[in-house]
């Protein structure tokens, strides 16, 4: 089996690349990737230790792709990965749909070219923005809690699932994930090529660089590392808010069963079984607070400073429910935060 990664040697890609060829030391990989943020190129000789193929192009560019031999499969992990991306920074709006929304029709192409299927990594940033702002919470030990659920539309104790709505507002990186989704869906169902649409929180481990974009974890404990400014921003100004993390290698042999053309049994949930969250979940979530109370016991004390206006699409508590992972795939996180962290601290 030939498997194209795309992304190859971002952090997700790079992880995934490695922990699936211990794995399946039979699988042929193709990686590709165009180099444009910091720091992937240190991954190009690691990878082709493994036997990886390692090309240089862009899922934007459709020659790029045709360049590429025929895959069984393809995981597609390119993507512009900040929620603030087309609306602060250098990344343009136009940039944020045409990685993740055209550059995913780009690869779609590609699948129905060489019937392919596709493994979509995705977001929790897909859910709507204005439910979630809206949610009562009260802090708690450091940490906003949810004062009310509403399982009928899948916000329950254990987080957002499935059920959850995904109309707009997004975010302009959320929408384009959304769009890629059904843009998948929509290809699946035309040319009949088998599409996975794995749904991540928060991913975080040692290999990433510690900017924004990756992650709050690991820019918090690099920053801290470094002596580099910190900021509680926005809601109480206390750190209150929460994000739940997971280590993209627990997403091996889920994605090995999806690899191998293994279909879980239905869920008579009434939802596609093509979509499903991984995530770290409530057991795998801290508040910066918290964060910064690791960081302390790790490192040292430090001040972090306080700034009452919020970003855009910030919101108090974000925590996936991957509960039907587990019933469809028998799928649970492996990695306990704590491990996370003190990977990523070294």
């Amino acid at each position: 089996m030939r498997l194209l990664v795309t992304g190859a040697c971002g952090f997700v890609g790079s992880t995934l690349v490695r922990e699936l060829r211990v794995v399946r030391p039979d699988l042929e990989i193709v990686g590709l990737d165009n180099f444009i943020r910091e720091g992937s190129r240190s991954n190009v000789a690691p990878l082709r230790r493994l036997d990886v193929n390692v090309v240089e192009g862009d899922i934007r560019h459709a020659a790029d792709l045709d360049a590429l031999p025929r895959a069984d499969w393809v995981l597609d992990c390119a993507a512009e990965p900040s929620v603030l991306a087309g609306v602060t920074g250098s990344v343009s709006s136009f940039d944020v749909m045409d990685h993740n929304l055209i550059g995913t029709i780009r690869v779609l192409e590609y699948c129905k070219r060489h019937s392919a299927g596709l493994i979509l990594m995705s977001t929790s940033r897909v859910y709507s923005i204005a439910p979630l702002a809206a949610l009562p919470v009260k802090a708690i030990d450091g940490a906003y809690r949810p004062q009310q659920f509403q399982p009928e539309i899948g916000l329950t104790p254990a987080g957002i699932d499935e059920r959850f709505p995904t109309s707009p507002p997004l975010s302009l990186y959320g929408t384009s994930k959304r769009c890629a989704e059904l843009a998948a869906l929509e290809y699946a169902d035309a040319f009949g090529f088998p599409v996975w649409i794995n749904r991540c929180g928060v991913l975080a481990g040692a290999g990433q660089f510690g900017k924004p974009d990756q992650g709050i974890f690991t820019f918090w404990i690099r920053s801290w590392q470094a002596g580099r400014p910190l900021a509680y921003i926005g809601f109480d100004g206390a750190g209150s808010q929460v994000r739940d993390c997971l280590h993209p290698r627990d997403l091996v042999l889920v994605l090995m069963r999806q690899l191998d053309g293994e279909t879980p049994q239905p869920a008579d949930d009434g939802l596609d079984l093509r979509i499903c969250n991984f995530s770290g979940g409530a057991e795998n979530a801290v508040s910066l607070a918290q964060l910064s109370e690791w960081c302390g016991r790790r490192m040292g004390p430090r001040d972090v400073a306080s700034v009452a206006q919020p970003r855009p699409f910030d919101l108090p508590w974000v925590v996936l429910d991957s509960s039907r992972a587990d019933r469809l795939w028998g799928w649970k996180p492996a990695t306990p935060i704590e491990s996370i962290l003190a990977e990523i601290t070294g």
